[in-house]
């Protein structure tokens, strides 16, 4: 699906500008322990149903920033929303409706989860995207527990991408094998970090904490081996039977 992105005049006269992600905030305190979702006690949260009224109506953005803070929080809300409607992606057809089928209404739009991070978000040019996204799965990056803000995105996409390229449970790095055991995140979407940096293996240098395996990668010495990802929910389930 091609989302259709221009925007029309009647569409900017009902613009507001800028949302607030205070209500989200307000849920990822409540809700998210290190990565870990309550998603019963987010499904009985007004707060949280709010917010995610919030995202329907049009949005007019000032500059970059705004827009994807705006958007990464929109996704991983819309991701919540996923499991709570009894959605799963943990198997193939669960997949197919919880990433494609389920549609949602964000920022005037129609569009589901695969659309909003392939047509939206990937567009705009920043590969740390991918360490901030979280599809409720317990391979995926963390889900943060501080909404993603205009005035501290560039240091919290940092912290993110350092986090989780550093996590031995995502990726992990046999220094004397000289074998890179990586996130299948690097495989899916190895064109957005060899735009950035020509190789994957020169992008997990930037972020790598040990020196010795930073310069390594670098060089471009390793061999890869991706991980299996683990489709699993990152946390309490709802109370629904998640849709296979």
């Amino acid at each position: 699906m091609l989302l259709l992105l221009s925007v029309t005049a009647a569409y900017a006269e009902q613009a507001i500008e800028p949302l607030s992600h205070d209500l989200f905030q307000d849920v990822l305190t409540a809700y998210v322990d290190d990565g870990d979702v309550n998603y019963p006690g987010i499904s009985a949260d007004s707060s949280y149903h709010s917010y995610i009224s919030d995202l329907q109506k049009p949005v007019r953005f000032q500059n970059s920033n705004e827009e994807l803070s705006y958007w990464i929080n929109a996704y991983n809300a819309l991701a919540i929303k996923g499991i709570l409607d009894g959605r799963s992606p943990e198997s193939f057809f669960g997949k197919i409706g919880y990433f494609y089928n389920a549609e949602y209404t964000v920022n005037g739009i129609t569009t589901n989860l695969y659309d909003l991070e392939h047509d939206v978000i990937i567009p705009l040019g920043e590969p740390r995207i991918h360490f901030a996204l979280n599809c409720a799965s317990a391979s995926c990056p963390k889900l943060s527990g501080t909404v993603y803000q205009e005035d501290t995105l560039e240091q919290q996409l940092e912290d993110a991408a350092i986090m989780f390229i550093n996590d031995s449970s995502r990726n992990r790095f046999d220094h004397q094998a000289k074998i890179a055991y990586i996130s299948k995140i690097f495989d899916w979407f190895e064109d957005d970090f060899v735009k950035h940096s020509a190789t994957v293996q020169n992008y997990l240098a930037l972020y790598v904490n040990d020196q010795q395996v930073s310069t390594a990668l670098a060089n471009n010495e390793y061999e890869i081996e991706y991980m299996e990802y683990d489709w699993s929910l990152n946390g309490i389930p709802p109370t629904v039977t998640a849709d296979e």
